[in-house]
């Protein structure tokens, strides 16, 4: 007697016409398994907001919602929606229609920049500096999509563009984000954050090159590639940033926000300096 009956049906319902490489069965069945992790990381993420101070929630607010559109992203991939078909020529020199998953660069496109916040939040940096790290990120991404929709050659002067931003992202975290970093006495978790993010950044071009952009790589075999690079980048490193965030002291890193608004007395205590009042006492 069969109790619990094998139904992934994802395929069926939404069948793949007209291409060549596609999403495999077993493929679905791995995108599905991503698609919990990142749900229950959400979850639990959430609940550890709740119980967090609500002056050092910068993180749990942040990273929730990265986890929240990975779900998604990951939930309609594990589905075979987000996706369009684009032709490319593979590393045997033959044309091909390769299934071409937009959903996935809709992930990074939320999650490289929400990082790259993080780090600078942790590190210190100059709200310039960080600025300018989420606006490498997003161009990093936009810039891996065009390639991967690009059909001739030319997609490798777009992969160019990309990684060279990759490039400066990795030596502001590495190089300018440490020093600052170190003035504030965090410069070992920071090293220990930044390093493995960077180390995870570092196989992205790699498999880019093997997947989407070189084609030597099926679609399965790059949603594997992609999904532990993912699992290890956003959920992996939020719940790290938690795990050492419990002996940061926020007020010092400046990230305790709640704590700037000014309390209601003290707003009370305060006179406008053209006010009425101020106008009759000095008269």
């Amino acid at each position: 007697m069969i109790l619990l009956e094998r139904g992934n049906d994802a395929l069926n319902v939404n069948p793949v016409t007209g291409v060549d490489e596609a999403l495999s069965v077993h493929g679905s069945d791995w995108l599905w398994a991503v698609t919990a992790i990142y749900v229950l990381s959400f979850i639990g993420l959430l609940v550890l907001s709740f119980a967090a101070k609500e002056s050092e929630r910068v993180f749990h607010y942040l990273f929730t919602f990265a986890l929240i559109v990975g779900a998604m992203t990951y939930y309609a991939q594990a589905a075979d929606l987000g996706w369009s078909a684009v032709k490319q020529v593979d590393h045997l020199g033959n044309g091909v229609v390769r299934q071409m998953f937009y959903a996935k660069y809709v992930n990074w496109a939320v999650a490289f920049p929400s990082l790259a916040l993080g780090l600078g939040l942790v590190s210190g940096v100059s709200w310039t500096t960080i600025i300018c790290n989420i606006a490498l990120a997003c161009f990093w991404v936009v810039s891996y999509l065009v390639a991967a929709y690009t059909t001739s050659d030319y997609k490798w002067g777009f992969f160019a563009f990309g990684t060279f931003a990759w490039l400066i992202l990795a030596m502001s975290t590495i190089n300018e984000s440490r020093e600052s970093a170190a003035l504030l006495g965090v410069d070992r978790d920071y090293i220990i954050l930044a390093g493995w993010l960077n180390l995870l950044w570092i196989l992205y071009p790699i498999a880019f090159g093997l997947t989407d952009g070189g084609n030597y790589i099926g679609v399965t075999g790059s949603f594997i590639f992609f999904g532990v690079l993912d699992l290890l980048m956003v959920p992996g490193l939020s719940f790290a940033i938690l795990f050492f965030g419990r002996n940061w002291d926020y007020r010092a890193l400046n990230i305790a926000f709640s704590d700037a608004r000014p309390s209601r007395d003290s707003e009370e205590g305060v006179k406008e300096p053209f006010s009425s009042t101020n106008v009759d006492s000095a008269s």
